[in-house]
């Protein structure tokens, strides 16, 4: 039996798994049933009425149907919420999916009014910004925060590192200028392996589970670690509108939260390695990325965050033309959306997934974002150098 004070490489590998032994298995049992025999009329309506308006499943009940309860989806639930300190979680199909039904719990507790700190994930800024869901957005940078809290706030929202620029924001202080209103951080890049938001006082820690937590490009998912309180209203969201996470996604998200610290911090040194080296090429203006010198001016890494993380931002000097010609001439990095998997991806965000963000808040439009994989960085360094000199031999 795992330790309540257990570390965090052995709560990836042990947690959701409880009952397993008892049960007779290693693994988790992949369950795709949608619906469940019910002991009779009356106790499978009372299951049915406290799923669907949030609750958890009660002993003896039945799940009823796959869209209020799967046993697969709540052993990832309960393993994520082991990894950020979290009461519970709650599990949706996609990234945006959790994020959509956080703004429709906010916006039908008659606070439809967001606080959002830029730059974020393009799909984060296009929702808002479209105020599709019934919201209505302020946007602000981190010394503006309290300022633009409004009686009818739902929640402040913010992403640290950022996507894709990869500026840390110091979640403590978004905490306290937000006073009583929740802050949702965005949790996608950095993982539970090197910050967890709810020990820093957030409301609300959201992720992609298509990126790190499955790591390997084959899964899409999202979920939400909370309070007890939020998940209810998430929950009963996620019930009604169903945006639930199949039980083969659930199993493999699961599967990757096993070896999720020992990648994170391989690719992490990795990416570090890698962005000293780029810095000073002819080719690019600046290398971002938090680890280097200058670029954690709080010094924040450390006291919130564990590491810089695996993603690094080139910002090349002869801007679009420079950026489009790199990310098309990289041969071992992929072009490709997306990161956090063991092979690593190149991107222009401006093109693609900051296309639809308002023209002042975009990226520039010499950034190229790299998401840092497992392969070898002097193969990795390589093919970025060969791919930097075919852009200096295009530009001249």
């Amino acid at each position: 039996m795992m330790r309540n004070d257990a570390h965090l490489e052995t709560r990836a590998v042990h947690s959701g798994m409880a009952g397993l032994r008892e049960s007779g298995g290693h693994v988790p049992p992949i369950d795709l049933s949608t619906t469940f025999p019910l002991a009779s009329v009356e106790s499978g309506g009372d299951a049915y009425e406290s799923l669907a308006t949030g609750g958890d499943l009660l002993p003896g009940q039945t799940p009823v149907y796959q869209r209020l309860w799967q046993p697969g989806v709540a052993r990832f639930e309960e393993a994520l919420a082991a990894l950020e300190s979290a009461e519970a979680a709650v599990a949706f199909s996609t990234g945006m999916a959790a994020l959509t039904a956080c703004l429709l719990a906010t916006v039908t507790a008659g606070k439809p009014h967001i606080v959002a700190l830029r730059p974020l994930y393009g799909g984060t800024d296009h929702v808002l910004a479209t105020g599709l869901l019934g919201t209505t957005v302020t946007w602000c940078d981190a010394a503006s925060v309290s300022e633009s809290i409004r009686d009818d706030t739902g929640f402040v929202i913010l992403e640290s590192p950022a996507n894709p620029t990869l500026e840390l924001t110091d979640i403590r202080q978004v905490v306290a200028d937000a006073r009583t209103v929740p802050v949702l951080v965005d949790n996608t890049f950095a993982t539970p392996v090197l910050q967890r938001p709810l020990e820093l006082g957030a409301t609300l820690v959201l992720h992609s589970g298509t990126k790190y937590l499955g790591g390997h490009g084959d899964v899409m998912g999202g979920v939400v670690a909370t309070s007890h309180e939020w998940t209810v209203r998430l929950r009963q969201v996620r019930a009604l509108t169903g945006g639930l996470l199949h039980p083969l996604a659930a199993y493999l998200l699961q599967r990757g939260l096993r070896t999720l610290p020992v990648r994170v911090r391989a690719q992490q040194e990795t990416a570090g390695e890698l962005a000293r080296r780029l810095v000073g090429h002819p080719a690019i203006a600046r290398v971002l990325y938090p680890g280097l010198p200058g670029q954690d001016p709080e010094g924040l890494i450390g006291t919130q965050t564990a590491g810089a993380g695996a993603l690094i931002a080139l910002d090349l000097a002869d801007g679009y033309a420079a950026a489009s010609r790199f990310a098309e001439s990289c041969e071992l990095i992929t072009h490709a959306v997306s990161l956090g998997g063991i092979d690593s991806l190149v991107e222009h965000p401006a093109s693609l997934t900051h296309r639809p963000v308002a023209a002042d808040a975009k990226p520039g439009a010499g950034v190229v974002r790299l998401s840092i994989g497992l392969e070898h960085v002097d193969d990795l360094y390589a093919d970025i150098v060969a791919a930097l000199d075919r852009v200096g031999s295009t530009s001249t």
